[in-house]
């Protein structure tokens, strides 16, 4: 998928749900344009599920749907306290996850296990990885060597490994492509930095394995060693950041109530598209309006729409076919490196960014996306509500036929699940968040009574000072605990993995990666000063 305009969902036992491109309505129901296999006879596109009941006939209909968007897409709970950097890392962990990693394999070499494997849910890093080094259509993102990743260059002046590695051709386009296995990663300036942070890590834990290490399996301890550092970040600094920490404790030690209860160790995952489609799209209410992204783009001066302009996905580098050297991330001022007492390290707290609170709130730029980024190129009204991205959240999830906050959490409790329901009162007034006074009473009463899965999760967080409750930190920390568990390397089934690069054998924060990815240096951590 190049772009977020128009998607598919493989449900397991339902077939392909479709839509089309915008969000824009396909009837009543999505179709199901395909059965258990695809056209080729192997295994299915990425495989989603559905983890509770099919949602009721009643939800939003459009105009409710595009006055609930509206009232979304305004500036309103205000900050949080989480570094703005875990906006993006989010938004890189959610591309790992749904990657499809056949879509950079050669066919010939694919088995069907492997089919099965590429195209569901891990957290193997396989968007940076590919298909790994000796397979033919994974090799380009290699280094001669097949151990190192490559590297990008910026222009102006040049800086090595500050920039996705990118093609050549013969036109502008062609030149300004990343060669990286997920081109997702380039949809905007943020997600592709942190791209860049990842390849810089694995290349340095390349270069720090002890040289008793045989040539032949250097890229695969690497590759284990970096992968389960990362995982080990998600677990303990991501997930409890984003979602109760009681919550994502319990799963990770007790084990799921809910989903895929009771799946071999190593069988392949599935994703519930109640996570894909809604619990994992708290993100969306994490992003700033503008950043002040380093000493050149100042007090704000990154803004949003920049941060889409500067990436060859998301727009056109701004002209050039490299970034340029003054788009460089200052990682100071997206991540806080006093957590990891590195008091040289910190920028001062008016510099600092930090994430917009989780809420039923997204700031205004969100409601209207780039035409390009979404694939709607034709669009040129400015309030075109299928560039608003609350409203096109809400339109996905009916046509998926999403089940209603409601019914998520009677499914959950009834699976056992310790949560307490959201009342009418608290839907419908939340705490600085969505104002619903532009619906009729009788829009508000149908939002109330049957609350869109999205809308329903973050009005949770909303009134849980901006982090994941209930059904939607449950949601979030088992589909989590099963990725982990099915991937490859796994540190959900290796329990004895401790971190080792970090300040000690059980911590390993984002901070701690990128230490040592940028050799713990201020000049490259902040190349721009």
């Amino acid at each position: 998928m190049q772009t977020h305009g128009s998607e598919s969902y493989f449900v397991i036992g339902e077939g392909l749900l479709s839509e089309s491109v915008g969000g824009r309505e396909n009837g009543e129901a999505p179709p199901i344009v395909a059965a258990a296999a695809d056209a080729s006879g192997g295994a299915p596109p990425f495989r989603f599920s559905r983890l509770g009941p099919k949602g009721l006939n009643r939800q939003l209909g459009e105009g409710n749907r595009k006055k609930v968007g509206a009232a979304m897409a305004v500036a309103g709970g205000g900050q949080s306290q989480v570094p703005a950097g875990f906006t993006y890392l989010g938004q890189f962990i959610d591309h790992d996850l749904t990657f499809d990693k056949t879509s950079v394999m050669l066919g010939a070499n694919i088995t069907p296990a492997q089919l099965l494997q590429g195209r569901s849910p891990s957290l193997d890093l396989d968007s940076l990885y590919g298909a790994g080094p000796t397979d033919p259509g994974s090799a380009k993102f290699y280094e001669a060597d097949g151990i190192h990743l490559k590297v990008g260059k910026t222009t102006g002046p040049t800086k090595v490994g500050f920039d996705l590695p990118r093609g050549a051709g013969n036109t502008q386009a062609k030149k300004r492509k990343a060669i990286i296995p997920d081109p997702r990663n380039d949809e905007n300036l943020a997600v592709a930095q942190h791209h860049c942070a990842l390849i810089r890590f694995h290349n340095r834990v390349v270069d720090t394995l002890p040289a008793s290490v045989p040539a032949g399996q250097r890229f695969a301890k690497a590759r284990e060693i970096v992968t389960k550092h990362y995982q080990w970040m998600i677990r303990t600094d991501y997930l409890p950041r984003v979602a109760a920490k009681g919550v994502v404790n319990d799963v990770f030690n007790n084990g799921r109530k809910a989903f895929e209860v009771g799946a071999a160790p190593t069988d392949v995952p599935t994703m519930p598209i109640e996570f894909s489609v809604a619990a994992f799209r708290l993100g969306h209410a994490m992003v700033r309006s503008r950043y002040n992204w380093n000493a050149v783009f100042d007090n704000g001066g990154g803004t949003l729409e920049f941060l889409f302009i500067f990436s060859a996905l998301g727009g056109d580098l701004g002209g050039d076919t490299r970034l340029a050297s003054i788009w460089i991330a200052d990682f100071r001022r997206l991540y806080d490196f006093g957590d990891a007492n590195k008091p040289n390290l910190t920028v001062p707290a008016a510099k600092f960014n930090r994430a917009m609170r989780i809420d039923t709130t997204i700031v205004n730029p969100l409601q209207h996306l780039p035409p390009r980024a979404i694939g709607l190129p034709g669009s040129t009204g400015f309030n075109d509500p299928r560039r608003n991205l609350a409203f096109r959240n809400l339109t996905r999830a009916k046509m998926l036929k999403l089940a209603t906050g409601q019914q998520m959490a009677n499914f959950l409790k009834n699976k056992g699940v310790n949560l307490t329901k959201l009342t009418s009162a608290q839907i419908r007034n939340g705490n600085n968040g969505a104002d619903l006074g532009a619906l009729t009473q009788t829009q508000r009463q149908t939002l109330v009574k049957d609350t869109p899965l999205w809308f329903y999760v973050l009005r949770e967080a909303e009134l849980n000072n901006g982090k994941l409750k209930g059904v939607g930190a449950r949601i979030a920390a088992e589909t989590f605990h099963r990725a982990m568990q099915g991937s490859e390397h796994s540190i959900v089934r290796d329990t004895s993995f401790a971190p080792t690069l970090g300040p000690n054998n059980s911590t390993f924060r984002m901070v701690d990666l990128l230490l040592f990815a940028f050799e713990g240096k201020k000049a490259l951590l902040a190349p721009n000063g």
